[in-house]
């Protein structure tokens, strides 16, 4: 029986964007919804949170996430988790002087990637159906103060994707470069700009007996 992993962008904009709310994503599937990162103006609509990820428990928008969380219900964290037949990984990218992660969203066969900030393109990421990615800058990177991390560039993205077998790249943390491209009618060498509110469907096949109660553990 076919299911549908649907994965909704609450926003695609890098810290302190002018146009856009912060980059987030709402996963639904069977029921269950799960929330990633996000922020004011990208927050998950009303109802039940099975959980809210996050790549960074650093990050400057920490405080008002686990607020707008506790709403809800629901805590901050980093970690794995499996609902049903998703199973989401937390795995570590080269980001910033802290630990910092991205999520592999595994449906059967099909899999989806949540990474919307690396210095490094992970590797953990190749072969994905459908990657939400990286695009604070547009073509240099965006180097950290005291060399420790940053952002990658656009290009570098596209470039990377295309070698690790990316099969839909979608730019999903849209920096003030990248904006500055955009506004003046550039393309990115592959993939496509993330649309805040627009829902990407990817279906997997269903096995009756793969379901799991719900669960998280969270990232060492």
């Amino acid at each position: 029986m076919k299911q549908w992993l649907r994965l909704t962008l609450l926003g695609v904009g890098a810290m302190n964007s002018p146009r856009f709310a912060p980059a987030g994503l709402l996963l639904r599937c069977a029921g269950h919804k799960v929330a990633f990162d996000g922020g004011p103006g990208a927050e998950p609509p009303p109802g039940r949170l099975d959980a809210w990820l996050v790549t960074d428990e650093h990050s400057e928008l920490r405080s008002v996430l686990r607020r707008t969380a506790a709403t809800r219900g629901a805590d901050i964290l980093a970690g794995d988790l499996q609902i049903g037949e998703v199973v989401v990984r937390c795995l570590p990218v080269v980001h910033t002087s802290h630990p910092a992660f991205g999520y592999r969203i595994e449906a059967g066969d099909t899999v989806a990637v949540w990474a919307p900030e690396f210095w490094e393109f992970p590797a953990w990421a190749a072969g994905a159906d459908l990657m939400f990615a990286e695009a604070a800058a547009w073509d240099r990177p965006i180097r950290f103060r005291g060399g420790v991390g940053g952002h990658a560039s656009v290009r570098a993205v596209a470039e990377q994707a295309a070698h690790h077998r990316v099969r839909r790249l979608v730019y999903a943390h849209i920096g003030r470069p990248s904006l500055r491209a955009i506004d003046a009618g550039a393309k990115p060498p592959a993939g496509e700009w993330g649309v805040q509110g627009h829902t990407y469907s990817l279906p997997f096949s269903h096995e009756p007996n793969g379901a799991v109660s719900p669960g998280a553990r969270t990232h060492p």
